[in-house]
């Protein structure tokens, strides 16, 4: 019991002390860094930190490689499904390039042409070939690394606080992602620009339970930073990218691209 009166009084300290503990971008009172909306070139309660282009680039079409086993990681451990709903929020939000279909949806978007060469439709439905809009250029996301427990704060905090603070620190871990953004020309080929973002925040084990009702092992509240840290390291990749392209400048080959190259061989 003497514990756990200690537990109750040190926590809004704690809590204080840890109120910068959260993933670097975006409200940590958000769920996630990706917040608010967007419509057309207006978005609405956009993170203040995602960077946002006065004038639109080209249309992008967002890809994500479902055989690769991170994203089978991310579904099996976290309960992550695409990372692509959110890459398509903070894009729009930044008016940097204008999002095309080219997912799930685009099936139903067949299926509507399908009905209507059919017959199916009214004749004034206005929907038929030659009208969809090609996409510029592919963005692929890929997560590098992400890991929760990497570090913990038991022994610092314990070192200093005590005994009580030891159990609380030692339950507090940090969760890290490292992601990737390539952005591929749809018409040549060409990888445009890379960019490479991360994240980093801590989960609160003890602490959460309180919160909880649940027992030292933890609780919805420590359930979750492992998302948000992933969110946080796309919106950094992100950034990072539109960086580079705002100073874009094409590469260019002595005697013209794809015609054989100067390095040359024997």
């Amino acid at each position: 019991m003497k514990n756990a009166s200690a537990i109750v009084i040190l926590l809004p300290l704690l809590l204080s002390a840890c109120a910068n503990m959260q993933p670097s971008l975006g409200d940590p009172s958000a769920k996630t860094v990706a917040t608010g909306s967007a419509g057309g070139a207006t978005a609405q309660n956009a993170n203040s930190q995602l960077e946002r282009c006065d004038k639109t680039l080209g249309t992008l079409a967002i890809v994500e490689e479902a055989n690769q086993p991170w994203l089978h990681q991310l579904t099996a451990e976290y309960r992550i499904q695409s990372t692509v709903p959110l890459l398509r929020l903070i894009i729009q939000q930044s008016n940097c390039f204008v999002i095309v279909e080219r997912g799930r949806a685009f099936n139903n978007m067949q299926g509507e042409r399908e009905l209507m060469q059919s017959g199916e439709l009214r004749k004034s439905s206005n929907l038929g070939k030659g009208m969809m809009v090609a996409a510029d250029y592919t963005a692929t996301p890929s997560v590098s690394f992400a890991a929760k427990g990497t570090r913990g704060l038991g022994g610092l905090v314990g070192g200093r606080i005590g005994a009580v603070a030891s159990l609380i620190g030692g339950s507090m871990t940090s969760n890290e992602a490292s992601a990737m953004l390539l952005l591929t020309d749809n018409r040549s080929g060409i990888q445009l620009a890379a960019a490479e973002g991360s994240a980093s925040n801590w989960d609160f084990g003890v602490v959460g339970a309180l919160f909880n009702g649940a027992g030292a092992g933890g609780g919805g509240f420590s359930k979750t930073p492992q998302g948000k840290v992933l969110t946080a390291a796309f919106m950094d990749s992100y950034n990072q990218m539109v960086k580079a392209v705002r100073t874009y400048k094409a590469q260019s080959v002595e005697g013209g691209l794809g015609t054989g190259g100067v390095l040359k061989t024997n």
